[in-house]
């Protein structure tokens, strides 16, 4: 019986033991709030132990995360206080690790292996893991993650992208995989350390639908035979998984779960002008051959549209955590910079322009939490979270323009991080999936 509550607890007791000890959290001061979370946890594996086995034991049936229950059906975005909890962690993680870090990252087109490393110590994998499965996560919550990417992202987007594409991950395969695919995938991302793995939809083709990609799957023996190309996907050399979307002949598109060095499987660096730092590549599909279980989703039950909505709510986040940052930056800049014997910010037209800046963020932030908060209690949100994603990838763009101008010629040097915000924010609009909230 020992024996069987080792294997029973090790995963839970080595987050609560990670969580616990690691000098990252303490310094952040999540010790308590995350040991209070895993408790639960340990205590739901130790009781399947003595049941008799790890898996007390095995699924009948997939693991499904409920929504969030709102206390009324007003309009309210007032974040919770576990939410509010991660929201100035993941802010602390990211002035104090992410920015630092984020001119080198940029520079070597790679997020360096300790700020992975440090990223993995706040366990945000496991936080979308239900409990049964060796998680910490009891609700669905895509307001939470939005919320997260946006305050990493005023750290560096390129690393924040990196840092949540294992998420996507997860959350693939916590909706849409059966009972078996989830006991099989999901234990390895509650384990120590940071667990690389990406979400592939985005296709070098003009005029690119996420609804209709033209990487296939056809029939084969024993599975499924996977052609086509992805772009643009972060970690993708060093990603252990990689979900890929790709269209079933009278099913539309489905999503498949490629392992690494399986046959068939090219992947090559594609460094780009933003997000440098996420260690985008190109992935080849070249007949590429994965088993019956490889096949997320029940053909009853599947919706695509979900993947591409979930995704553009984090693109959005992403988008205004950079934007805040730019405000933040520009603000500070504008009043310390002396020209014609007085702060440039006493001129009319710097003023209004940051004001404008904030107005337009101020928006951006709405929009997207809107859309999120719609996502959190289960109602259809992809019109809201297409608006979102087409205000963020308009004017963010336009604040990291305004931004560079702000600064004259320091915004074209890389001596400030403002002209690395503005080829990030370009990225907005570029991008499909690779992240879900």
């Amino acid at each position: 019986m020992s024996n069987l509550v080792t294997r029973a607890t090790r995963a839970p007791l080595a987050v609560l033991n990670r969580i616990g000890n690691a000098e990252l959290t303490a310094r952040l001061r999540l010790r308590e709030p995350f040991l209070r979370a895993v408790k639960a946890t340990a205590r739901t594996a130790a009781g399947a132990a003595r049941d008799g086995s790890q898996q007390a034991a095995k699924l009948l049936a997939p693991v499904r995360l409920p929504r969030t229950t709102a206390a009324s059906d007003g309009f309210d975005l007032t974040p919770s206080d576990e939410q509010i909890m991660m929201r100035d962690a993941a802010r602390r993680f990211a002035a104090d690790v992410l920015r630092p870090a984020a001119s080198g990252a940029d520079g070597a087109a790679a997020p360096p292996a300790g700020v992975l490393s440090r990223g993995g110590e706040l366990s945000l994998a496991a936080l979308s893991i239900a409990e049964k499965l060796g998680g910490l996560a009891e609700t669905r919550s895509p307001l939470t993650t939005c919320l997260v990417a946006e305050e990493l992202a005023r750290g560096d987007m390129g690393l924040t992208v990196a840092l949540l594409a294992p998420i996507a991950v997860v959350n693939a395969i916590a909706d849409w995989g059966t009972a078996a695919q989830q006991e099989r995938w999901l234990p390895r991302f509650t384990a120590d350390g940071f667990v690389p793995a990406a979400l592939a939809l985005l296709e070098p083709h003009a005029g690119f639908d996420p609804m209709q990609p033209r990487s296939g799957a056809v029939r084969a023996p024993g599975g499924w035979r996977l052609h086509g190309e992805k772009v643009l996907v972060p970690l993708a050399r060093d990603a252990e998984l990689l979900v890929i979307a790709a269209d079933v002949l009278g099913r539309g598109p489905r999503l498949f779960v490629v392992e690494r060095n399986t046959p068939g499987l090219e992947i090559a660096p594609q460094p780009a002008m933003g997000v440098r730092a996420a260690a985008t590549a190109r992935v080849v599909l070249r007949g590429v051959h994965v088993p019956d279980d490889a096949l997320l989703g029940d053909p009853n039950d599947y919706d695509h549209g979900a993947i591409v909505d979930g995704a553009r709510l984090v693109w959005a986040s992403l988008a205004v955590g950079v934007g805040q940052a730019i405000v933040d930056y520009v603000i500070p800049y504008c009043n310390e910079r002396v020209a014609f014997g007085e702060p440039i910010s006493h001129r009319q037209a710097v003023a209004f322009m940051i004001a404008n800046l904030a107005i337009e963020l101020e928006g951006m932030r709405l929009a997207t939490w809107r859309a999120a908060a719609l996502a959190e209690r289960g109602k259809p949100f992809a019109r809201e979270a297409a608006l979102a994603h087409r205000l963020c990838s308009t004017h963010g763009m336009q604040l990291g323009n305004d931004g560079v101008q702000l600064l004259g010629g320091h915004g074209f040097v890389k001596e400030h991080p403002v002209e690395r915000w503005y080829r990030d924010l370009r990225a907005i609009a570029v991008m499909e999936g690779a992240l879900l909230a």
